[in-house]
């Protein structure tokens, strides 16, 4: 059974200031917990309803009611599971091949799911403006289905970062050189902006390589791509150049 205190402290994890404070987070259902157990993330307490986690210990492991597991999940139909994990100091940045900018991505599901496509494309670095959303927020940990561990983030000044890199930067816009006609290299930043306002006029101005997702459709009406839809399209054209 839970106790009051416990209730208290996981929830309040879905505040970023309680995780930092506290410097813990929370992953639910089985793949990601899995995913994390198997990581170097640290495992602090894992809360089941059923009999499984095998390879965690007993003194980590607590059995609890479907029940106690909905006063703690954030899920509108909780899994089975809900692990709480230890935050990791940031690692040192890998100034090496592709890397890929976030500058004030918002949404926790967009984060997440460029989260899985970093791992997926191999990106091994993905660094994030100040503003960007937290990667332990719990949706942001729910998309990402386990992912958060095979890629090294960082939150940065972006702006400075971008002034004393040496690798070439490209940015997305309506309007820039056709990615599909464009020779991409194997090494460079890569940044998406923001979901209603796109790069920053900071960013932008140092940014020499515009890129652009041609319109196919006849209207031409669309305005715009999902930033994680864009970043799909921009990572396989990078792959595949």
């Amino acid at each position: 059974m839970l106790s009051k205190n416990q209730i208290k402290l996981i929830t309040s994890l879905q505040q970023k200031k309680q995780r930092l404070v506290n410097q813990l987070f929370f992953a639910e259902g089985i793949k990601v917990i899995q995913e994390l157990v198997e990581s170097n993330f640290e495992l602090v307490h894992l809360y089941t309803t059923q009999n499984d986690f095998e390879e965690v210990s007993n003194d980590k492991k607590i059995s609890i009611t479907e029940g106690d597991l909905k006063k703690i999940s954030t899920l509108s139909t909780p899994n089975s599971c809900l692990a709480v994990f230890k935050i990791p100091a940031e690692k040192k940045i890998i100034e090496s091949g592709l890397i890929l900018a976030l500058d004030s991505i918002r949404d926790p599901g967009n984060l997440g799911t460029i989260l899985r496509l970093c791992d997926w494309f191999g990106i091994t670095q993905l660094l994030c403006s100040k503003e960007t959303v937290d990667i332990y927020n719990p949706k942001v940990v729910q998309a990402t289905m386990g992912s958060i561990a095979r890629v090294n983030v960082n939150y940065i000044d972006l702006e400075s970062y971008i002034i004393q890199t040496k690798l070439p930067v490209f940015g997305t816009y309506m309007e820039g050189s056709n990615i599909y006609k464009t020779n991409l290299p194997q090494e460079g930043i890569i940044v998406m902006g923001n979901e209603a306002n796109g790069i920053s006029t900071e960013i932008e101005n140092l940014i020499k390589n515009r890129l652009s997702i041609p319109r196919f459709g006849t209207l031409q009406k669309t305005e715009s791509l999902n930033v994680a839809m864009a970043t799909a399209i921009i990572l396989s054209e990078f792959r595949r150049g």
